[in-house]
């Protein structure tokens, strides 16, 4: 059994949506039904220009779905086109092709559907449908791909083929881990630091709009909250560097396919999407509170101790405690459908030994994390349905971005000899 997941046109839904949460209006888990206790639950209500869904109990799916594996692309030993290093990007093409961007060649390697190499689009340099430092990359709906280069200051277009089209001007010099984004118009985005000059902590971001025949036409601001994230930092003369520090509730944001930003700060569970022409809907679910294990919090203040004085000698913690409890999401990012992907906080659990790190440490020359956390989702459509909890696999990497396209995700994972593989995913119920 598949995961149905539907687009929804928001143009159409958000009433159906009311009028279905109306109907499920509760004040207790207690007052549902044992037969409906699975079902999606929600109320609805509206202030001012923000449509508020908060889901009270059960989901749209009403089970836990997890990924079951369908291809692998990534070998240990073997061609070349089979060793993934670091990759970077990943997109799928209209017809299937798996695109992955991997800069340690670097190279955009294309795969088909079933994960045989097909080709290698572009190659590194300055000349024609090459590229320098390139650090995203996306597959537009008519098939062509587009690699981002600011090292080259452009945007790379080729076409479904690999052969390359043309060129499109982008301000080099700033280096990004979103991918590039498009929208259901075909106009493509990309992230631009618009304030620049200025040090890291009092950047501003947003996404430089092109149509899709590659004009730039206007910059969209990201969303903006009243709320001051809490930072260490440290600088000197021309130089400044700023860090979040770890568990505390943080500022995340995503571009949506369907044309709008969707965002929010994660001291609580709320998530806007801030819809063109229309009221902002906010997503809204209770949460219990994920506790911080206090060695857990340790090692990620040693690392970035250690990480500071490697670049500025003498620094010290300047920034408030670790907290001792987690935010209620970590990140967010949007399918192609428009439905919002919620990174969930979860328990730290020690994967590895002291003896295993020291090891690792001593083979990489970089010490690992001790503590890591599985991730898990939370899935909502468009028009405020919440879909249901996804459980990966424990090697699944939420960097580079998964690309989740109708029942399927496409994500980078990692052995336990930190081996990448390229995986696509089949979205099942858990009771499979």
């Amino acid at each position: 059994m598949e995961i149905p997941i539907p687009y929804t046109d928001m143009n159409r839904s958000l009433p159906t949506v009311a009028a279905t949460a109306a109907a499920f209006v509760l004040t207790a888990c207690a007052d549902i039904p044992a037969a409906n206790r699975n079902a999606w639950h929600a109320v609805v209500d509206t202030l001012g220009d923000t449509i508020t869904v908060r889901t009270l109990a059960g989901s749209v799916w009403g089970d836990t779905v997890t990924l079951e594996p369908e291809v692998l692309i990534g070998l240990l030993e073997g061609e070349d086109a089979y060793l993934i290093g670091e990759p970077q990007s990943l997109a799928v093409g209209p017809t299937g092709i798996i695109y992955v961007l991997d800069t340690q060649v670097p190279v955009v390697r294309a795969y088909a559907p079933n994960g045989t190499h097909l080709r290698d689009i572009g190659r590194k340099g300055g000349g024609p449908g090459e590229y320098q430092a390139p650090d995203g990359m996306t597959a537009a709906r008519d098939g062509r791909v587009l690699v981002r280069d600011p090292g080259g200051a452009r945007i790379v277009v080729y076409d479904s083929a690999g052969a390359f089209l043309e060129q499109w001007p982008l301000s080099g010099g700033f280096n990004t881990s979103r991918p590039l984004a498009f929208d259901t118009s075909g106009r493509v985005y990309t992230t631009v630091l618009l304030n620049r000059g200025t040090p890291p902590w009092e950047w501003i971001m947003g996404m430089l709009r092109y149509s899709a025949e590659g004009q730039p036409l206007d910059t969209v601001r990201a969303p903006t909250w009243d709320f001051e994230p809490a930072r260490i930092t440290a600088s000197r003369e021309r130089s400044s560097s700023s860090s979040s520090v770890p568990f505390t509730p943080q500022r995340s944001w995503a571009f949506s396919p369907l044309g709008y930003m969707v965002g929010g700060v994660s001291t609580d569970y709320r998530i806007d999407l801030y819809r063109t022409g229309g009221p902002v809907l906010r997503l809204e679910r209770a949460w219990t509170p994920v506790p911080v294990h206090a060695e857990e919090a340790e090692e990620r203040r040693q690392a970035q101790i250690e990480r500071f004085k490697r670049q500025y000698g003498s620094w010290r913690w300047n920034g408030p405690p670790i907290p001792d409890a987690k935010p209620p999401f970590r990140e967010l990012f949007v399918s192609q459908e428009g439905n919002v992907w919620v990174l969930l906080s979860q328990t730290g659990r020690a994967v590895l030994s002291e003896d295993e790190a020291r090891e690792e440490e001593r083979r990489s020359g970089r010490r690992p994390y001790r503590y890591r956390e599985h991730p898990a989702f939370d899935v909502f459509a468009p028009d405020g349905r919440y879909f249901g909890h996804v459980r990966v696999p424990e090697a699944f990497e939420v960097e580079p971005q998964p690309w989740v396209q109708g029942n399927r995700v496409w994500a980078v994972t990692r052995d336990d000899l930190d081996v990448a593989r390229v995986v696509r995913f089949r979205m099942v119920p858990s009771s499979n």
